[in-house]
């Protein structure tokens, strides 16, 4: 009435029953039309339940400090024992931290908890549940408690710094805390155990390689491709030291990481082909100033002229890259990008061709599934199944992969980035032993290193950098600084010998092909049977560093 009266919420006593109603089924706003809905619920309630029903509901959702929810979770929490397992004083002390769980905290308020100890003992005593002597004797009992450690492991930190924003979306704020759902997340634990400790080892070296003390960052992400699956997460060094997650939240130029989407649209909007002859020569473009000119320049300042498709992918040639998104126009190019997830603001401007655009880990580990995924891209979830209190499923993940790119192109671009891995810039990779396709990338004065690569199961991404962009260090490239990162994570877990799967309408045809020191190579090339191929060989054709070739292909 004193509610009514005032026109507000000036009370807030309330029954046990009415303590049901309100925590699993009302928000905790506090309105004169929640309260009405409260005593509507509890007397349904009453009704439908007996008391032992409505209290046994009550013990096992109340809060009572420390995170714990239910006196199951106190017992737990507080004394390290089974709620059956406790003396009366331990049960005592629990009882009496309902009113106030934060204030009444024995693990950080233990004078005021044994206050409200002997409080709760003389009220048994004076109901007549125990003698006053046993009140006595569990009164002078001295306080001992055992708390377990309930908090998550700090190398789960950055995944489950995910998942409860994620859940707290799909389930709400409240009802996650309170809901007793059990949850089963896509996490290997063990794999990220085994991981980390590698992948630090391997970052240690590259400070030690220039004599420096600080440490750089890293993130790393790893996918299942089929599923999307994140089945490994590492968003930094340590999570207790920082808990900024730079695996999903941090947007990093991916240099040269970003060529392989390139090619793919090349490729499957028939620009160029499996067999096409590209020419890697000096290029100038207006720049973005008046009377400015852009002069895209290789990672080695050479340029080996006529060269295939292929070897410019392998040898990661940035005039070619230039000069396929210049082809294709900027607008197609960030098309191709969001067709494969990346939602990154790009440049109007054709340096976009050599990553310049600022694309987080995960995105860009999620962009590379589309490869060995048959080009179907997949979301990456977190979450697998959710169960309520009473063992009902709610929810199952339900994996809808959708097609982006042609089952051939993505066969393809495996297939160069397999080179990559045996040839290229991403030859430590091919000590996992299993086939492995991937690209490296490096940004300008070694400020950000990747490594994005896969295997038939997993891809994983790699970025190496400091939170502050500055040089890692001399020749510190993906090859060298992420890579060794990558390949020591991808050794921590069991790889199955298996190939990719090659596509019904996948040819393989001889393909004579010259690398940039002029020795010949035949090599048995896949090409779409839709597209007939007219093979050739690559002539050993080398212009002197400098010289101005004119053309932007060479066509067949």
């Amino acid at each position: 009435m004193a509610d009514i009266r005032a026109g507000r919420v000036v009370q807030g006593g309330s029954t046990i029953t009415q303590q049901v109603a309100r925590s699993l089924l009302l928000s905790r706003e506090r309105t004169i039309s929640r309260k009405i809905r409260e005593a509507i619920l509890a007397w349904q309630i009453d009704k439908a339940l007996s008391k032992d029903e409505i209290l046994n509901i009550y013990l096992n959702h109340i809060y009572l400090g420390a995170g714990a929810y239910g006196v199951e979770s106190a017992a737990r929490t507080y004394f390290g024992k089974h709620v059956w397992e406790l003396t009366l004083p331990e049960a005592a002390l629990i009882a009496g931290l309902t009113p106030a769980p934060s204030r009444f905290n024995p693990l950080k308020n233990p004078k005021l908890a044994l206050k409200r100890r002997s409080y709760v003992l003389r009220r048994m005593a004076e109901e007549g549940y125990i003698t006053w002597e046993t009140a006595r004797r569990a009164d002078s009992t001295p306080l001992k408690l055992n708390p377990e450690d309930f908090s998550s492991n700090p190398l789960a930190g950055y995944f489950l710094q995910v998942v409860r924003k994620r859940l707290e979306r799909m389930l709400g704020e409240h009802n996650l805390l309170i809901g007793g759902y059990r949850i089963y997340t896509s996490l290997d634990l063990s794999w990220t155990e085994k991981a980390w400790p590698k992948a630090l080892k391997k970052l240690t070296e590259i400070p030690k390689r220039h004599r420096k003390k600080e440490l750089p960052q890293l993130a790393v992400v790893c996918l299942e491709n089929q599923s999307g699956a994140v089945r490994l997460l590492i968003g930094g060094r340590d999570y207790e030291e920082s808990q900024f997650n730079r695996a999903v939240f941090a947007r990093r130029q991916p240099g040269s990481a970003f060529k392989p989407f390139l090619w793919a649209r090349a490729l499957e909007d028939g620009l160029l082909f499996p067999d096409s002859l590209v020419v890697d020569e000096p290029v100038v473009f207006l720049g973005e100033e008046p009377d400015s000119l852009w002069r895209p320049r290789n990672f080695d300042h050479r340029y080996f002229g006529i060269i295939s498709l292929r070897l410019a992918l392998v040898e990661s040639r940035n005039t070619v890259a230039v000069k396929i998104a210049r082809a294709l126009g900027i607008s197609e190019v960030e098309e191709t990008a969001r067709m494969v997830g990346i939602t990154a603001t790009f440049p109007r401007n054709y340096s976009v061709a050599l990553g310049t655009a600022g694309i987080s880990p995960l995105e860009l580990t999620r962009a590379y599934t589309v490869f060995p995924n048959g080009g179907k891209l997949v979301f990456p979830h977190f979450v697998e199944t959710i169960y309520d209190r009473e063992g009902r499923e709610i929810y199952r993940l339900s994996v809808e992969p959708k097609q982006v790119l042609s089952e051939e192109t993505a066969y393809v671009l495996t297939f160069f980035l397999k080179e990559v891995v045996r040839e290229g810039t991403g030859r430590c990779a091919r000590a996992l032993g299993i086939p492995t396709g991937g690209k490296t990338g490096t940004t300008d004065r070694y400020q950000d290193a990747w490594f994005i690569g896969f295997t038939p199961r997993y891809t994983c991404g790699v970025w190496v950098g400091h939170d502050r962009p500055r040089s890692l260090g001399r020749l510190e490239t993906g090859g060298r600084a992420a890579c060794p990162v990558w390949l020591a994570v991808m050794q921590a877990v069991q790889h199955p010998v298996e190939d990719f799967q090659i596509p019904e309408g996948i040819t393989f045809v001889p393909f004579k092909d010259h690398d940039p020191r002029g020795k010949p190579e035949e090599i048995w090339l896949p090409y779409p049977e839709n597209r007939a191929p007219e093979i050739r060989e690559v002539p050993p054709i080398r212009p002197r560093p400098g010289s101005p070739l004119r053309w932007l292909f060479w066509w067949r």
